[in-house]
């Protein structure tokens, strides 16, 4: 029997185009396509299909809560992300939703056909860029931070690590995958909550306390 899929993407021509390029393979029928979280929730229930292609941008509720909110629905169902967003933060977020699968949209056609196989035999396919974030992950995971940072949030934190490395506010920005209005914004938080006055004296407060810290 064909390997059921069901594609959820916003963009018309990208699902469109997905869908026409996967039924060329005998292995593979769309069961169907979506193009929002609400229509995908309902669709995918009652389809209950082998792989859900998913984009996290959707219109309304993103992808990753639609798996989220459906999952225990069809627990047989494999979980496939596909986008364009591959920082640390999302990747990570898709996979503790249930996602079993993280493809970039530039990954091309042949070899999402091969993943999508490779996920339906219980593989847990990504794009190599993807992978290496994981590993990376693990064979440096991160260290606890010191006791200032207590008060900042996960996004805070990480933007302080951010202007620990010296990186510009574009530079933050692009990395996360934020405006650089949202940068300053979270910045402008962490000064409040570091009760200092600028980036040196919030690097200086910080990790000047804990030399061998490495941010």
């Amino acid at each position: 029997m064909p390997i059921t899929i069901v594609i959820v993407e916003d963009l018309d021509e990208v699902r469109e185009g997905l869908g026409n390029f996967l039924c060329l393979d005998p292995d593979l029928l769309v069961a169907g396509a979506f193009k929002n979280a609400d229509e995908a929730g309902e669709g995918i229930t009652a389809l209950k299909p082998d792989v859900v292609i998913m984009d996290i941008n959707l219109p309304g509720t993103n992808g990753i809560d639609c798996i989220r909110q459906i999952r225990s629905r069809v627990p047989a169902t494999q979980f496939m992300m596909f986008t364009v967003y591959e920082n640390d933060e999302k990747v990570f977020e898709a996979l503790q939703a249930g996602a079993s699968g993280y493809l970039l949209k530039s990954t091309g056609l042949p070899h999402i056909i091969e993943a999508l196989k490779e996920l339906h035999r219980g593989g847990s396919p990504m794009s190599a860029n993807i992978a290496r974030k994981l590993v990376k992950h693990f064979q440096y995971p991160p260290q606890s931070p010191p006791p200032d940072t207590q008060a900042l949030s996960s996004r805070e934190t990480d933007i302080l690590h951010l202007l620990a490395r010296g990186l510009l506010y574009k530079e933050i920005a692009d990395q996360l995958s934020v405006s650089t209005s949202t940068v300053r914004q979270h910045i402008h938080h962490i000064y409040e909550k570091l009760h200092v006055q600028n980036r040196t004296e919030a690097i200086n407060k910080v990790y000047r306390k804990d030399p061998g810290y490495r941010p």
